[in-house]
């Protein structure tokens, strides 16, 4: 029997992991490999996971899923969420030892690379021992990168947890000056596990065969030519190639949008051209309800047209993302009337939309109504945007966003940033009419983001640097021996 050749993902929990590396195993399909994606069950699980892994594997015959077994995350609260993440990927690693151990042992396959989300770097030693090439894949830019392969030495030069550093910038190469407590949120507190895991990370990156990453060198040329030089590493000799293939975004889901989203793609097709601001903060950015008021305040004051994506709020003032996305999250969870100011739906019925939850983000900015994006600066929100050509307001929420906010306003320069303030991150209802004003206003930004498209669409073109990147990232694993 001939031998299939076979690469194996794993992504790190949550549907936006997911999403990103089932494309990169798309691109890898047409090289004549097969697929198998290992995903882990009973973190960030959620129903639209099930149904998305069902239309791939329905649509994508050489794509296949392999559940591993469930596991309870950890229920501690003195630990952060990212440190619950680590904590339980670290507690999968027999689970995907066993399952490649058996999938070697098959006749009929040859494990040619396996890929695993820099977040499940526990795994690599497991791995590295069975004569695998390991690769890490990393959901979001040549930015955050450069910040992971730097903090080994950002730990090094003080014995201070970020988060109690107000006032200092901290400088890495590639990046803008950022805030200290703007770090990325794993490696905001030292008395924290996370924080030891993303040095562990960083001192160990080197070991990995090669870093694939989902963004284009146009995109990012600061970061990309600091990580290529070596500056971002204490020794650039140990630096690993690193493969640019994005941007790797979402397909269009048209065949499974709920009435709900058909509705509300129909409503923006009877709206005018450019005339309508898209706010969205990813699949767990949410808000108090007082700041969600403030939007509504700054939208109507905007006069401007919008179609507005709230989830159910937090009830902490700081808190900005929702850590429970075990339910399908609907409008059954909440009265949207109740958390918007009084008669504001009914105001606005004429220029506005609002639904609750979820809206098809690719198809939304696809259209020719939508004119600008505030967005939480999510990685695969701010590819989804480019590609759309979309000018953007940015308004970072947790994660790595704050330092996707620098470089879409700085460098990239399709994008405006809220302020906010200093303490807990609370926007007023006059900075979202400001932005949402200037955005819609600023022909500069607009003209900017349609360039930033056609370099987007280049990269992943047939001589594009994306498509030579995955091209010789293919060619390292028929050279390995």
């Amino acid at each position: 029997m001939e031998q299939e050749d076979t690469v194996v993902l794993y992504p790190a929990p949550g549907i936006g992991h997911i999403v990103s590396m089932v494309e990169l195993a798309k691109l890898l399909q047409t090289h004549s490999y097969s697929i198998i994606i290992l995903l882990s069950t009973g973190f960030l699980d959620h129903p639209s996971v099930d149904a998305y892994v069902h239309r791939i594997s329905t649509s994508h015959p050489y794509i296949s899923f392999h559940r591993l077994p469930h596991i309870a995350p950890t229920t501690t609260t003195t630990v952060s969420f990212a440190a619950k993440g680590f904590n339980f990927i670290k507690r999968n690693t027999p689970n995907v030892a066993t399952t490649l151990a058996k999938i070697s042992k098959s006749t009929s396959t040859t494990i040619k690379a396996f890929i695993t989300d820099l977040f499940c770097f526990s795994v690599t030693e497991t791995t590295s021992s069975m004569g695998i090439p390991v690769y890490y894949f990393f959901a979001s830019g040549a930015a955050g990168l450069a910040i992971v392969s730097y903090f080994p030495k950002l730990h090094e030069e003080t014995n201070v947890s970020f988060k109690d550093m107000v006032g200092v910038e901290v400088r890495v190469p590639g990046n803008a000056p950022l805030k200290a407590v703007n770090m990325p949120q794993p490696m905001l507190d030292r008395d924290d596990s996370a924080y030891w895991d993303m040095l562990y990370l960083g001192t160990h990156l080197g070991e990995a065969s090669g870093v694939v990453v989902n963004t284009f060198p146009e995109l990012e040329p600061l970061a990309v030519n600091a990580v290529a030089g070596g500056a971002c590493f204490a020794d650039a000799k140990e630096a690993p190639p690193v493969f640019y293939i994005g941007p790797l975004i979402a397909e269009p889901q048209l065949s499974d949008v709920t009435t709900e989203s058909k509705q509300c793609l129909s409503w923006l097709d009877q709206q005018p051209s450019r005339s309508v601001v898209y706010l969205c903060f990813g699949s767990r950015g949410s808000f108090s309800v007082s700041q969600l008021r403030e939007i509504a305040n700054g939208l109507e004051k905007s006069g401007h047209s919008f179609l507005w994506v709230v989830k159910r709020p937090t009830q902490d003032e700081k808190t900005k993302q929702i850590h429970d996305t075990t339910t399908t999250t609907t409008t059954m969870d909440f009265d949207l009337s109740s958390v918007l100011p009084s008669g504001f739906i009914e105001r606005t019925k004429d220029r506005g939309l609002v639904v609750s939850s979820w809206a098809p983000q690719v198809e939304v900015l696809s259209r020719g109504s939508v004119a600008a994006f505030v967005s939480h600066c999510g990685w695969n929100s701010v590819l989804e945007g480019v590609v759309a050509g979309v000018p953007m307001v940015a308004w970072p929420l947790y994660a790595e966003q704050h330092v996707n906010m620098h470089v879409m306003v700085g460098e990239m320069k399709v994008a405006v940033a809220v302020e906010q303030r200093e303490e807990d991150g609370f926007v007023s209802g006059e900075e979202v009419e400001k932005r949402v004003r200037e955005v819609m206003e600023s022909e500069e930004i607009r003209e900017r983001s349609l360039k930033l498209k056609e370099m987007a669409l280049a990269a992943v073109g047939e001589f594009g640097s994306s498509k030579t990147a995955l091209a010789n990232l293919v060619q390292s694993w028929t050279t390995h021996v």
